[in-house]
């Protein structure tokens, strides 16, 4: 293989490494519970040792040998999965199918527009707003329609700002409308996306991602959380009351852990439901005082403004958290996606 080329898998390999020993490290225990879901530490600690071992071999130029003629794989391959270790030639013909249908899909994820309309959605008004901390960043939303034609939305986050994290945005938008009208569930696509991202060259830290599909005649949201902030479920109770409900990780994030599963929720939206998804730069927007806004301040907010529709009360919200972050600026990309149950 090319010095220069196994030289650069080297540093993307220990710059991956790097920083998950960095997020393992810093990361306060209530937001490593939020990013691994229902995993633990010893899953990323597995990912870590995938990584020693790739980066040893990759010292020692035997990263991407074939066990079985002992010559470099493709380096197209190992861009994509730094463990591959057998060429194509010595491919069975189921094997070779599948890398064909992998292949194919490579070619639909160039090829994919990426227009974002917001959909009229019977009984759901949906309201949306996006903005970078630089000039492009990592944030993420999108619609789609799964298989049986079911409405299907997403928000993500890749860890990360500038021009890097908004490629892989791109990537993870393009592997998206390709995935969601191939399949009906949410954590059929989401596991799916972990093989292709995984052990991908160049995610150097990890996705976050919650990937929804909404009936709009039985009122069901379904929904698969990899890792991401808990979106806010605000429902109306009778009278003037209302209660709050955080739609927790089901999974760990996209790329975070060697081991994964992904399970899906059901919950039963009734008039009058308002739900909130968002990025870190809400809940992490802070004061002149080194205060977050935090999850307590959102759930009030959209407590009181509940009367508001979607449209309004992502202005509203806009709003507030400029008030509150008193002109500074941003520190992180700002995502928020609302949907109003009419």
């Amino acid at each position: 293989m090319d010095t220069k080329i196994l030289q650069r898998f080297l540093e993307n390999l220990r710059r991956k490494r790097e920083n998950l020993l960095e997020w393992l490290n810093a990361t306060p225990a209530s937001k490593k519970q939020i990013r691994l879901g229902p995993s633990n530490e010893q899953a990323v600690q597995a990912h870590l040792h995938v990584l020693d071992d790739a980066i040893a071999k990759a010292e020692n130029r035997t990263l991407g040998l074939c066990e079985v003629c002992h010559d470099y794989v493709e380096t197209s391959r190992l861009e994509m999965d730094f463990t591959a270790s057998v060429c194509i030639d010595h491919y069975s013909a189921e094997q070779k199918r599948q890398l064909e249908t992998e292949l194919e899909l490579s070619r639909k994820l160039q090829k994919a527009l990426l227009p974002q309309e917001i959909p009229q959605i019977p009984g759901l008004k949906i309201a949306a707003f996006t903005k970078p901390a630089k000039i492009v960043g990592g944030d993420y939303f999108d619609f789609f329609r799964f298989r049986d034609d079911v409405h299907g939305v997403a928000i993500a986050d890749i860890m990360g700002k500038g021009l890097p994290a908004s490629m892989l945005m791109a990537s993870l938008q393009s592997s998206l409308r390709i995935l969601v009208p191939e399949n009906d569930s949410p954590a059929a696509v989401v596991e799916k996306l972990n093989k292709l991202f995984c052990h991908n060259i160049h995610l150097v830290q990890f996705i976050t991602l919650f990937l929804a599909r909404y009936d709009s005649q039985s009122r069901v949201l379904e929904y698969c959380n990899a890792g991401h902030n808990p979106p806010l479920l605000v429902r109306r109770q009778p009278g003037d009351g209302s209660s709050v409900q955080w739609l927790k990780p089901t999974g760990a994030a996209i790329g975070l852990a060697e081991s994964f599963t992904f399970a899906v929720e059901k919950i039963i939206l009734s008039p009058g439901d308002i739900f909130v998804i968002y990025t870190d730069g809400v809940s992490e927007a802070m004061n002149s005082k080194e205060e977050e806004f935090g999850e307590k301040r959102l759930a009030e907010f959209v407590r009181k403004a509940s009367h508001l529709t979607a449209h309004q009360l992502v202005h509203e919200l806009q709003r507030t958290l400029l008030q509150y972050t008193e002109g500074r600026g941003l520190h992180d990309d700002f995502t928020i996606m609302v949907g109003k149950v009419e």
